[in-house]
C-alpha cells in the first residue's frame, strides 16, 4: 500500500503542547516588551533579554555581567518583585518609578511542576507611558470627569434634602488629579499609599496645584470612603469664629446662640475626612486646642463643659512653609509633628510641564460642560506657550488663562497671540515657548539643561524618600532596600548634596 503523504502529523500530547506554547509565550514577550529579566527564588537576577539592557545604565549599572546575579532589590529601585516571589501572586499591570524612569510593568511569578514558586518573571510592556497610554488615559479620564460631574449633581440633590438626609461625599478620586509625567504618577502613588493608612497626611505645594482634590480623592480611596468628608478652609474663617466652627456650641452657651446648639466640623465629620486647609494660617491660640483634639481624640464644645469623643482622620494642606514657621515660633512644633506623618509634596505646573496638554484637554472640557458649548482648540504654537510660562498659580492659573481666551475668541480655534495677550492683560509677561527636544518632553528639557550632578542627587534623594516610605521609615530596612550601608543612609540624607 503506497504510504499516504498527504496524512497530517500526529497530534501533539498536552504536555508537549503546554511546552510548545510555553516557549512561544516567552518569545513573544521577550520580543514585543520593552525589557524582560528573570530572577529566582531568591530574588537573583538570572536572565536578562536585549531590550532591558538600554536601561542598565540609568540604573548605574555597567554591564550586563555587573546586573546578573544580583538580588534585584540592589540594582532595580522600587521594584515590587520579592512580594511576588513571596505570596506567588502576579501584579498584571502596575507603575513603577525610579531612577530610569516611569513604566508600565508586569511581574509574574514562575512554578515547578509541583505547583511551587520557583521564581518570577519581570517584563516592562511601556517605557514612556506619559506619551504611549496618552490616549486611554485621556479617554479614562474623561469618563472620570463625567462620573465627577454626576456625583456633583448628586451632591447637590442631596444637598437640598431636609436636613439629615443629605450627605457630605468626596467629589473626586485619583483620575480627576490629571497626568502621566513621572512628577505626577509619583504623587498619586504616594497619596494612594497615605489612603490605605489611618495617620494623618499633610499636603504641601504652592497655591492651585491641586491639593483639595488629592484629600477628595485619599478620602474616596480610603476605607472611610463611605464616611463624610467634611473641609474647612482656615484661611477663610475669622478667627473669632474658628474655636466655634471646629468644636461646636452647646445649647445657649452666649448671648444669641441657638437653643438646640451646633456641631462643629469635628462632630460633622466622625467616622469620615476631616480637610483642614491652609492649616499654615490657624491662629496661635487655637493650635493647642486642636493638638489636644489629635491627641486625645475627643473635643469640648464651645460652652460645656462635656467632652465629646470622635472618630476622624485628618487630612491637611498649606501653601506656606510650615518648617519656617516653626522656626519662627508662629507654629506650635508639637502639632508640626502631630501633623507632620505623611508629607505629600504636590509638584507644581512647572516641574509637570508635559501634563499642560492633558490638563488643557481637561479644563477645555470642563468650561464647555459648564457654558454648554464645545471645549476650545488650542493650536500647537499655543501648547508650546502654555508650556514655557512659570505659572505662579498653577493650574488654577492655567484655568483661568484658558476661560478668558476662550471668552474673548470668536473660533474654537485659539492660537499663541491670543494667549499672548490674556497673559499680559493679566499682568504676566510671557515667557518664550518652551523648546523642542527630541525625545524630551518640555519639563525633561528643563532637567537636562540642569547640572548633572544636581539631577543625580534629586533622582538619589527621590529613591531614598520612596524606600522610606516603603518601610515605614525603617533606616535599616532602607538601606537594605536600597543596597548601601546604613552610614551611607545617613550620609546622603543629612547632606544629599554629597
Amino acid at each position: 500500500m503506497p504510504l499516504n503523504t498527504d496524512a497530517s502529523p500526529l497530534p501533539l500530547d498536552a504536555q508537549g503542547i503546554l511546552e510548545l506554547a510555553a516557549r512561544s509565550m516567552f518569545q513573544l514577550f521577550s520580543s514585543m516588551s520593552q525589557g524582560m529579566f528573570l530572577v529566582d527564588l531568591s530574588g537573583r537576577i538570572v536572565w536578562v533579554n536585549e531590550g532591558y539592557r538600554r536601561f542598565l545604565p540609568d540604573l548605574g549599572v555597567g554591564s550586563v555581567n555587573d546586573f546578573v546575579g544580583r538580588m534585584v532589590e540592589e540594582v532595580i529601585p522600587n521594584t515590587q518583585m520579592r512580594r511576588v516571589l513571596e505570596t506567588g501572586q502576579p501584579v498584571l499591570v502596575d507603575l513603577l518609578t525610579n531612577k530610569a524612569g516611569t513604566f508600565v510593568v508586569s511581574r509574574i511569578p514562575l512554578r515547578g511542576e509541583g505547583g511551587q514558586v520557583i521564581g518570577a518573571i519581570g517584563i516592562v510592556l511601556f517605557d514612556h507611558p506619559e506619551t504611549t497610554l496618552q490616549p486611554l488615559i485621556g479617554k479614562f479620564a474623561r469618563l472620570q470627569r463625567d462620573l465627577d460631574e454626576a456625583r456633583r449633581e448628586l451632591a447637590a440633590q442631596r444637598s437640598r434634602l431636609p436636613a439629615g438626609q443629605g450627605a457630605r461625599r468626596a467629589k473626586h478620586t485619583f483620575a480627576s488629579f490629571v497626568g502621566a509625567s513621572p512628577a505626577a504618577v509619583e504623587v498619586k502613588r504616594q497619596a494612594r499609599r497615605a489612603a490605605q493608612s489611618q495617620s494623618p497626611v499633610l499636603l504641601l505645594g504652592e497655591t492651585g496645584t491641586g491639593k483639595e482634590l488629592l484629600a477628595h480623592a485619599i478620602h474616596a480611596a480610603s476605607a472611610r470612603a463611605a464616611g463624610p468628608f467634611v473641609s474647612v478652609n482656615i484661611a477663610a474663617v475669622p478667627d473669632t469664629l474658628l474655636e466655634a466652627e471646629f468644636f461646636g456650641v452647646a445649647p445657649g452657651a452666649y448671648t444669641g446662640a441657638s437653643a438646640k446648639g451646633r456641631e462643629g466640623k469635628f462632630k460633622l465629620a466622625d467616622g469620615g475626612t476631616l480637610f483642614l486647609d491652609e492649616i499654615g494660617d490657624m491662629p496661635p491660640s487655637l493650635q493647642a486646642k486642636l493638638l489636644r483634639a489629635l491627641q486625645e481624640g475627643e473635643i469640648e464644645p464651645l460652652g460645656s463643659n462635656q467632652l465629646v469623643p470622635f472618630d476622624v482622620r485628618v487630612v491637611a494642606a498649606t501653601s506656606r512653609d510650615l518648617a519656617a514657621l516653626v522656626r519662627e515660633g508662629r507654629f506650635r512644633e508639637d502639632l508640626f509633628y502631630r501633623l507632620h506623618v505623611l508629607p505629600i509634596r504636590v509638584p507644581p505646573l512647572r516641574e509637570r510641564r508635559s501634563d499642560i496638554p492633558a490638563l488643557v484637554e481637561a479644563l477645555g472640557e470642563d468650561l464647555a460642560l459648564r457654558s454648554a458649548a464645545a471645549p476650545p482648540e488650542l493650536l500647537p504654537d499655543a501648547l508650546a506657550l502654555l508650556a514655557g510660562q512659570a505659572w505662579r498659580g498653577n493650574i488654577r492659573e492655567l484655568r483661568n488663562v484658558l476661560e478668558q481666551a476662550a471668552m474673548r475668541s470668536d473660533t474654537l480655534a485659539i492660537g499663541a497671540q491670543q494667549l499672548h495677550d490674556v497673559l499680559r492683560e493679566s499682568g504676566v509677561e510671557p515667557a518664550a515657548p518652551a523648546p523642542a527636544l527630541e525625545h524630551a518632553e518640555p519639563d525633561e528639557a528643563a532637567r537636562l539643561l540642569r547640572p548633572l550632578a544636581v539631577q543625580v542627587a534629586e533622582l538619589e534623594q527621590r529613591a531614598i524618600a520612596a524606600a522610606l516610605a516603603l518601610h515605614g521609615g525603617n533606616k535599616l530596612a532602607t538601606a537594605r532596600h536600597l543596597g548601601i550601608s546604613r552610614a551611607t543612609l545617613y550620609e546622603r540624607m543629612e547632606n544629599p548634596d554629597k
